[in-house]
């Protein structure tokens, strides 16, 4: 499926990813023990400009370790909008706009999830119905929430404003909620991954970005992205069960970058515990994510070139839980460290870190998946 760009005035865009986070969930993982991964992120990087694909904590202290500016920062795409994929946002925008003095007239794209329209059916374990936060609104989509924490924010930034005549950041970043294509039978609580076709979010004249539906109940909408270079493609699944429709999306594509957690940790922390909080927080694990088995399966049947686990969950598991993926994946297989590099256009190299110099400065429950 890749969409013809625009000739590039650059002799080479030598795109590639950097990890700029590679642990999934709402946690820090450690206790008294230095954090190895930070939240997931990754920056893809198309000549001396690159994209953030979700923004998990320490995205910040990443960009600025990986020689990245955010000057050079030409979108920001959210998969879906659990904290663990949005926390750092905030900080991105009220700390990055200090290297974004120029950008009045350019503002940052920032694409995501609309306003679920509903909330989520409550779980079968639950004794009693839970009260839900913000009842005036308790769904909001990407352009509400991000509105919401610069509002949150507005002692500081008047201050900013007035008195040091920093610019606003709602004139720097450009929030766009992702419509759903119609026509689809999509529904929050009762389709939310309906079969479909991958459809373009965003184009410029080094990328175009498409989506697609993926399987994270209770979220919804939630989505995968694919970038499409003039030299290479790369995949995100962002969260999801094993789902058709990442086989879809992912087809033929250079490098895959599929989620995946370690079943045998989710029963370790809920198996023996019988309160119903733990119990559906175990239900919510199955349902919504993928095995290193499953993400082997997803990449194989999409043909994609390689295929490097990310958001791992737990972030501390040791390397052993997700290198077993290699023999399940007949390509390149990659298991990345934060701030790692992996090139995805040709000629294909192996993956580096930047203390190797590659980096450059920019000024199991689930089935085989079937496809139809």
């Amino acid at each position: 499926m890749r969409t013809p760009l625009p000739a590039s005035s650059e002799p080479a865009l030598n795109p590639h990813i950097i990890t700029l986070g590679t642990a999934g969930g709402p946690r820090w993982w450690t206790r008294g023990i230095p954090q190895q991964r930070c939240g997931i992120s990754t920056a893809v990087v198309v000549g001396d400009g690159f994209y953030l694909v979700d923004c998990g904590h320490g995205v910040g202290r990443r960009l600025n370790e990986a020689g990245l500016n955010m000057g050079d920062l030409r979108g920001v795409f959210l998969t879906h909008l659990h904290s663990d994929h949005t926390v750092d946002l905030g900080s991105l925008a009220l700390f990055g706009l200090y290297e974004m003095l120029d950008r009045q007239d350019r503002p940052v794209k920032i694409m995501g999830p609309g306003n679920r329209g509903m909330l989520p059916e409550v779980s079968p374990r639950a004794v009693r119905p839970p009260q839900p936060l913000n009842p005036e609104n308790p769904t909001p989509g990407t352009r509400d929430m991000f509105r919401t924490l610069m509002n949150a924010h507005a002692t500081d930034l008047n201050d900013r404003i007035l008195d040091s005549l920093r610019p606003n950041p709602l004139d720097l970043f450009d929030v766009e909620d992702i419509e759903i294509p119609e026509g689809l039978g999509y529904h929050p609580n009762d389709r939310p991954t309906p079969d479909m076709d991958p459809f373009v979010i965003y184009r410029d004249e080094r990328v175009t970005v498409s989506a697609i539906l993926v399987e994270h109940p209770p979220v919804a909408p939630a989505f995968g992205f694919r970038f499409e270079t003039a030299e290479g493609s790369v995949t995100f699944s962002g969260d999801t069960a094993e789902t058709a429709n990442m086989v879809r999306l992912a087809r033929g594509t250079d490098l895959l970058l599929h989620e995946a957690i370690d079943f045998g940790f989710v029963e370790s922390m809920y198996a023996d515990k019988a309160d119903e909080a733990s119990r559906a927080s175990r239900d919510h694990h199955y349902k919504s994510h993928t095995s290193v088995e499953g993400a082997a399966r997803i990449a194989t049947a999409a043909g994609a070139g390689q295929l490097a686990l990310h958001h791992l969950v737990p972030g501390t598991a040791d390397r052993s839980v997700w290198e077993r993926g290699e023999a399940l994946f007949n390509g390149p297989f990659h298991v990345p460290d934060d701030l790692q590099v992996i090139p995805f256009g040709p000629p294909l190299h192996t993956a580096q870190s930047p203390a190797e110099g590659v980096v450059p400065a920019a000024s199991e429950s689930r089935q085989d998946v079937m496809i139809p």
